[in-house]
């Protein structure tokens, strides 16, 4: 029998949508899921976000070790600039991954996985450990945020979309592809889009609440059918080709709705 798949979880836990996932791992762990929660990391520290403080009220009730490192509060020590979309990110970024792979250091684990992580990762983090991160997209689909992704894909007209897990690199969100699902996307002309719209302008256009709820839906099974499959021996990381997990994600879905 193989031993659990140690994992630390690397957040910035600053939505419903990163709790609901830690909610549904932890369910999932309990119903016999061979994951361990090994650390989680939060680029938060408490009072700063009352949606990151529950989300830590729950490590901290399954005695999970937690380590956090405000990335707000270390930025503006170092008298850095924020990040912009586009250009390359400010030198504190670095040292600040330096100060966090030193803490995640400490801790014994196989994988890092990252969910609702609002920080882009440097080498000085992603060359320490590997790590895999969601991407509400398919292996070939948009990139950035999923308020854009979303855009892109009513933008195109596209039929389709699904969920990614990829190995943290350089390339943004184009890290070799672990494993994907699938999902249809409602039929409806193409929009377009500025390319400077904003969350609100994007969150208002026709069919995206739809398309969120579809990739939410699925977005926590995927997760949980994806760490089986590395524990299992499934799944290599990095992997030899994408898994495609469609099939499991839409059953447990099925299962659920019983």
């Amino acid at each position: 029998m193989r031993p659990p798949l140690r994992i630390a979880w690397l957040t910035t836990g600053r939505g419903p949508g990163s709790l609901g996932a830690l909610e549904a791992l932890v369910a999932a762990i309990d119903g016999g899921l061979p994951v361990e929660l090994a650390v989680a990391f939060c680029n938060r520290e408490r009072g700063e976000f009352a949606a990151t403080d529950r989300l830590l009220d729950l490590l901290d009730g399954r005695g999970v070790p937690v380590e956090t490192l405000s990335s707000v509060r270390f930025r503006k020590a170092r008298g850095g600039e924020r990040s912009r979309p586009g250009a390359p990110l400010p030198a504190w970024r670095r040292a600040f991954d330096e100060a966090a792979a030193a803490r995640l250091a400490a801790h014994r684990f196989d994988l890092a996985v990252m969910f609702g992580y609002m920080l882009i990762a440097t080498e000085a983090l992603h060359g320490r450990f590997p790590i895999v991160n969601d991407h509400p997209a398919l292996p070939d689909g948009p990139t950035g945020a999923y308020q854009r992704v979303i855009a892109d894909l009513i933008a195109a007209g596209a039929h389709e979309s699904g969920c990614m897990y990829h190995l943290v690199t350089g390339d943004l969100d184009r890290g070799p592809a672990l494993s994907y699902c699938r999902y249809a996307i409602p039929a409806g002309p193409a929009v377009r889009v500025a390319p400077d719209a904003g969350r609100a302008e994007l969150e208002a256009l026709p069919r995206y609440a739809e398309i969120r709820a579809l990739g939410v839906a699925r977005e926590r099974p995927f997760l949980v059918e994806t760490l089986r499959a590395i524990q299992s021996g499934r799944l290599a990381v990095p992997p030899d080709r994408p898994l495609d997990l469609t099939g499991e994600v839409e059953a447990a879905l099925a299962a659920r709705a019983l």
